[in-house]
């Protein structure tokens, strides 16, 4: 599978320090579709140096497939960090990175600057983080090599000046945002920010489940204990793979248009629900042990 069609599929996105590179191999055996190497939020101001080193020493361990399924999390624009990220990029983009995570993205040129390190094979998840950046949410959307969007819910919080119970309903009118822009702009369904609390099952199945009934097609993790969860809320279950197997074999049989099916009508809506539902059934990676 194509790091476009991985990105694209991803359910779970688990971030691993960059200065942790001890940590790599278990998070790309976690089980997680995407994981993202952090030399942002993850690294302090003075180990962004030595964690951009760590990383390009280990980038040469990973295998092609690997690298297909890694994400890159720089610094963002105006940062002292910024232009150091986008160098050791270049290196990257050539050598079969999936994509970058372009934290606190706000504007078009924010992207073209990631987008011009990397090179056109290399995709681009803004993270949408700030009121300036919701604002420009669909320009983001738009932009060259965008993959998807992903939603950063406490800095978003932060930079509002909103203080969310853990429902957080307050950012409903965001995320339905995030959702509409990607549609408009046919990127796949959104990503979904962070559950902080790494060991609070209940929570993290909670906000997954949220997620997805708001349209989102996965979510981004902090532990490793968490991929699972998030794998298995945005994963259809037995009975709605069944049912969409079901429509496409009565479709098949009709050979197109409108039919009816347990007594109701299926028209093309319901059509492309289910074809949707068995590509969500579709794990864009294989699990730990499993051959691809």
């Amino acid at each position: 599978m194509s790091a476009r069609s991985v990105l694209a599929l991803a359910r779970s996105f688990l971030f691993v320090p960059a200065n942790r590179p001890d940590r790599f191999a278990k998070a790309l055996a976690s089980g997680a579709d995407v994981v993202i190497i952090d030399l942002e939020d993850a690294v302090a101001a003075d180990d962004k140096a030595a964690a951009r080193d760590q990383l390009a020493d280990a980038f040469g361990g990973f295998s092609g497939p690997e690298r297909g399924r890694l994400l890159v999390r720089i610094n963002a624009s105006g940062t002292p960090w910024f232009e150091d990220d986008l160098k050791l990029l270049r290196l990257f983009g050539q050598q079969g990175l999936a994509g970058v995570m372009v934290p606190k993205a706000e504007t078009i040129s924010d992207l073209q600057c990631v987008a011009g390190a990397v090179g056109p094979d290399c995709g681009l998840l803004p993270q949408v983080e700030s009121v300036l950046g919701l604002d420009g949410i669909n320009a983001l959307a738009l932009a060259p090599q965008v993959q998807r969007l992903a939603f950063g819910n406490l800095d978003f919080q932060a930079d509002a000046g909103l203080a969310c119970d853990a429902d957080e309903a307050e950012l409903m009118p965001v995320r339905l945002a995030l959702l509409l822009a990607s549609r408009r702009a046919a990127l796949p369904a959104p990503v979904d920010g962070v559950t902080p609390g790494t060991q609070d099952s209940v929570q993290l199945q909670a906000d997954a489940a949220r997620s997805r009934r708001g349209g989102f097609g996965g979510k981004l993790c902090i532990h490793p204990a968490q991929v699972a969860l998030v794998n298995a809320a945005f994963a259809p279950d037995a009975a709605e793979l069944a049912w969409a197997q079901r429509v496409m074999a009565a479709l098949a049989a009709a050979g197109g248009g409108v039919f009816r099916l347990d007594g109701r009508m299926v028209d093309a809506p319901v059509v492309r629900l289910a074809q949707h539902t068995l590509a969500r059934g579709r794990p864009p990676t294989p699990a730990p042990g499993e051959q691809p």
